[in-house]
């Protein structure tokens, strides 16, 4: 390997692409040498500075990504701690019978068949009882046949009908009472009566 000595001039003729050197024991084969290992060098210890770069950005990323966990743990776990428990009221859909006072119109059928009802209660078309779609289960109901003014007392177990334009419909003994079994549905007004 050569060594070039500081005391020495050496200069390098660009518009002429060569090298000039005053000293005659360094060639310029020498010189080529040293600006290659100069050059490697350099290249070396700007890999290292990147790899060290990339070290240190990866161990700061890391410290944050845990330091950002850390911080989620503490939220997550202060939220479990912290929470409150919401107290739900059961949702019925159904309005209450005593605000369902007003009286409304429209056409009863009634219902022979069916072995249990929406209510959980078994079926008897001996009883008087009806199914409503809202009313809640086990409000009375006072049904009027509007054409022959006979009327009965009937309480809510099931729901329907559903057939579109019907308001109720009535067990086989309340149809009777009414007077409605021979045409099958009636013309009827309703009102609550508790």
């Amino acid at each position: 390997m050569c060594s070039i000595s500081c005391a020495r001039t050496s200069y390098i003729d660009l518009k002429a692409n060569r090298i000039h050197l005053n000293a005659p024991s360094v060639s310029a084969a020498g010189v080529r040498n040293v600006i290659q290992l100069f050059a490697v060098a350099l290249g070396a210890a700007s890999l290292a500075a990147c790899a060290q770069s990339s070290v240190v950005t990866q161990k700061s990323e890391l410290s944050v990504a845990s330091r950002q966990a850390s911080l989620e743990h503490n939220r997550t776990t202060s939220f479990v701690t912290n929470r409150r428990v919401a107290i739900t009221k059961k949702h019925t859909p159904y309005k209450n019978a005593a605000e369902t006072q007003v009286a409304s119109h429209g056409l009863a059928s009634f219902y022979t068949e069916g072995t249990q009802t929406a209510s959980g209660e078994r079926f008897d078309t001996r009883e008087l009882t009806a199914a409503h779609r809202t009313l809640p289960f086990g409000t009375r109901l006072r049904v009027t046949n509007v054409t022959t003014g006979r009327s009965v007392t009937v309480r809510v177990n099931d729901r329907g009908p559903f057939v579109r334009g019907r308001v109720v419909d009535v067990s086989h003994a309340a149809a009777e009472t009414l007077g409605m079994v021979g045409g099958g549905i009636a013309k009827v007004k309703l009102d609550v009566v508790q």
